[in-house]
């Protein structure tokens, strides 16, 4: 069975602003009165120095009348505009920095509580602006990879169900009389559990190879010996599928670095995917050349073709479209990407709908 699964990206510029659980108002009266604090006895110490150093120049100037007054209407004068000044920077201090730093921290909470839908509303353009833009990039990806997260469960859990009913059906119909148990029946169960242990292996090879982990045995690869194994193991499968299965060299002695199991297993999987999709009597190519730093490899086949809009999507695991092409268990070609970058290339894809399809690898030497 086809479907589609894209994933709904909200593009993190585009949210409106939220409004936040009463636990903003809470910490942003704490912040305010700690705040308030700070100024309150910065203020304090204002007037103490004041009334110092007017007592100061008092005893200077020898307690003349018109001095002391001259002193006091200053000193008045500097701590009632001072308060004013302070009350004035504190509101605004408050306003670009407090309430900024509330919303954080209010939205921090609720993502770890599990909530990404949260965002803090940007605004300005200094640091706490850049804080805001900051967290609400890093709050997105984490509701992408959320998201991830359970459409993969979604996708094995579908993946699993139909062998796994075929078996136990078959089993019942055995143990009910229904399905006699012979080679034929125990042939079929076969090829499920093979199935089965197809998707578990692609599955932990894929997760290893996301993480960093997966064993790579490095060694110098002779890649025209790599693309004659991979012709010789499907030619039987082409000749009986009426496909023409062709590999080509061009240049001698192309060496890369590289695990020989892994690369024989992009190849596999890309020219499985090939013979799947391309009709009786149509052509798959295996080529190899230098590359600008390194060798170029293509897979390249005259089959059904991908649909433009469905391009950017398959190499998604278990994703399907219209054209779409997965190995196996739905996940070669998510498989085959990972293990080429793990071998520090690029894999690409060109194709036409009707027309091809070409994958192109390229690794360093």
């Amino acid at each position: 069975m086809k479907y589609r699964r894209r994933i709904n990206r909200r593009h993190w510029q585009n949210w409106g602003e939220r409004r936040f659980r009463p636990d903003w108002h809470a910490k942003r009266r704490v912040l305010f009165f700690r705040f308030m604090g700070i100024m309150a006895a910065a203020v304090i110490f204002f007037l103490l120095g004041m009334a110092g150093l007017a007592y100061i120049l008092t005893s200077l100037f020898g307690g003349d009348a018109q001095a002391t007054a001259l002193v006091w209407v200053l000193g008045c004068g500097m701590a009632l505009g001072f308060p004013i000044l302070v009350g004035i920077i504190a509101w605004r201090s408050f306003r670009s920095v407090v309430n900024p730093l509330a919303q954080v921290m209010t939205a921090a909470d609720e993502v770890a509580e599990g909530d990404f839908s949260v965002r803090v509303p940007e605004r300005g353009s200094g640091e706490f602006g850049r804080l805001t833009r900051s967290f609400n990039r890093m709050v997105s990806e984490l509701e992408l990879a959320d998201q991830q997260r359970r459409n993969l469960t979604a996708d094995v859990a579908h993946e699993l169900r139909t062998p796994l009913h075929i078996i136990q059906g078959n089993l019942e119909g055995i143990a009910d009389g229904v399905y006699a148990a012979d080679e034929e029946q125990i042939d079929r169960l076969l090829g499920e559990t093979r199935q089965l242990s197809r998707l578990v292996e692609d599955l932990r090879t894929l997760s290893l190879a996301e993480a960093g982990q997966l064993p790579m045995k490095m060694e110098q690869v002779e890649v025209g010996e790599l693309l004659a194994d991979v012709a010789t193991s499907f030619s039987g499968q082409a000749e009986t599928a009426g496909v023409d299965l062709q590999s080509s060299i061009l240049g001698e002695g192309l060496l890369i670095q590289g695990d020989a199991g892994r690369l024989d297993q992009v190849l596999s999987n890309l020219v499985a995917n090939a013979l799947d999709h391309t009709p009786r009597g149509g052509q798959i190519r295996i080529s190899a050349a230098p590359g600008q730093d390194g060798v170029q490899i293509k897979v390249a086949d005259n089959g059904r073709g991908i649909a433009e809009e469905d391009v950017p999507f398959i190499f998604d695991r278990f994703w399907r479209g219209e054209g779409a092409r997965q190995a196996s268990s739905g996940l070669g070609l998510a498989i085959a990407q990972q293990l080429v970058q793990a071998h520090g290339g690029q894999i690409g894809v060109e194709s036409r709908l009707n027309e091809g399809t070409t994958f192109t690898i390229n690794l360093p030497r």
